[in-house]
């Protein structure tokens, strides 16, 4: 309890210290010439932003890859020996395959996941208490969703076990025995991708993503949705358009950018998957992907000039 106090004051005088700063900055502003005093009250408050954004963001960024250009020990220039290595070692390359995976088919479920419940959702009888269910997922810690889903696809107690195993006459390979590894098995219905290829268990640990992120793809291309003038829809619909190609005719390319955004948010939480393999699988059985790779390369086996290389 102590130190959570000490923790407490601590936090608390920093941050009393930094607005104690900003204002005194603020204030000295006026004795600046009339012509400069507008962009230094801008950059008291953006200076802190900027400074923070170096040190927590573009110096590592600097470091990381320099590091990547040594050895593991950092004492030997090796150039772009670790980014081949990344393409020659048959395990590291699997894991750029895996977030190849995460990242496109993730994304583009995602999307249209979204799209979908958001253009047949509005206007529905209770809209907002279906898109707040969907929504819930998202309000659920990435380590939580895995934990989840881990039950889901247990061999003893997993739902997906019992439900696979309760359809008649499909095959043991399909989970039809109720008894299916479904993290560790790679193959899926009798076949067996190549080890360079992702396995089917990595497109379940996607799954477990797009059902954390369909819910804010949902909220957003909603709103977007409502904010497409009836004028323009009414006059479509006038001039025979039926509701399907109003739809992917006026209102999509309405909304383009706000589709640009949310794909490109959603790309960018693909190539940052960690926390879901870490919790599911722990990057075993080939589901590992460049995120959890470069953790486990420098935390792990402490090879620091791989380790940049992937990062």
């Amino acid at each position: 309890m102590r130190q959570i106090l000490e923790a407490f004051v601590i936090v608390t005088l920093g941050m009393g210290a930094l607005l104690g700063v900003l204002a005194i900055a603020y204030r000295l502003t006026r004795f600046l010439p009339d012509k400069w005093q507008d962009g230094g009250r801008a950059w008291v408050f953006v200076f802190p932003a900027v400074f923070s954004m170096m040190v927590g963001l573009v110096w590592p960024l600097i470091k990381t890859t320099y590091d990547s250009f040594f050895n593991d020990t950092g004492d030997e220039f090796i150039g772009l020996q670790n980014y081949g290595d990344i393409w020659q070692n048959p395990d590291t390359r699997l894991t750029v395959f895996n977030t190849m995976v995460w990242v496109f088919l993730g994304t583009a479920v995602v999307v249209v996941i979204g799209l979908t419940v958001a253009r047949f959702a509005d206007g529905m009888r209770g809209e907002s208490v279906w898109k707040s269910a969907i929504f819930v997922p998202g309000a659920i810690s990435l380590v939580g969703s895995a934990l989840i889903w881990r039950f889901v696809y247990d061999q003893d107690v997993g739902l997906l076990n019992a439900i696979a195993g309760s359809i008649p006459g499909l095959p043991a390979s399909m989970g039809g025995d109720g008894d299916r590894l479904w993290l560790l098995e790679r193959g899926f219905g009798g076949l067996e991708p190549p080890s360079t290829a992702p396995g089917f268990n990595t497109f379940l640990l996607v799954v477990i993503f797009i059902w954390v992120s369909s819910g804010l793809a949902v909220v957003v291309f909603s709103a977007a949705i409502k904010g497409v003038p009836d004028e323009i829809l009414e006059a479509a619909r006038v001039d025979g358009a039926t509701e399907r190609q109003t739809f992917f005719r006026v209102t999509l390319p309405y909304i383009r950018g706000t589709v640009v955004v949310v794909s490109t948010l959603t790309a960018i939480g693909a190539l940052k998957a960690f926390d879901i393999v870490a919790v599911a699988t722990g990057g075993r059985f080939s589901t590992s992907t460049v995120a959890n790779e470069f953790y486990v390369t420098s935390f792990v086996q402490f090879r620091t000039g791989l380790a940049a290389a992937l990062a």
